[in-house]
């Protein structure tokens, strides 16, 4: 798997203002901003995107991946 099918299934999955992927093809780092993340908690948010990858979580085709998840208002609070 690399960074840009990654990105690509999150993306098809989710529909992001900002996306951005790096890794090293084990373990992965996502920042995912979404309108879809309005009024949910971290681990909701979470879950949205892990919904994303379906089966590629539990066949270990995406080993780890580490996430920061913002709507577009939060993203735009962090200076973006």
């Amino acid at each position: 798997m690399t960074a840009d099918q990654l990105k690509d299934l999150i993306a098809t999955g989710l529909p992001c203002t900002h996306l951005d992927v790096q890794g090293d093809g084990r373990h992965w780092y996502a920042t995912v901003v979404s309108a879809e993340f309005e009024g949910k908690r971290a681990i909701a948010r979470h879950q949205r995107v892990y919904a994303t990858l379906g089966e590629r979580m539990k066949n270990d085709e995406v080993h780890a991946l580490s996430m920061k998840v913002f709507t577009p208002a939060e993203w735009a609070e962090q200076g973006h």
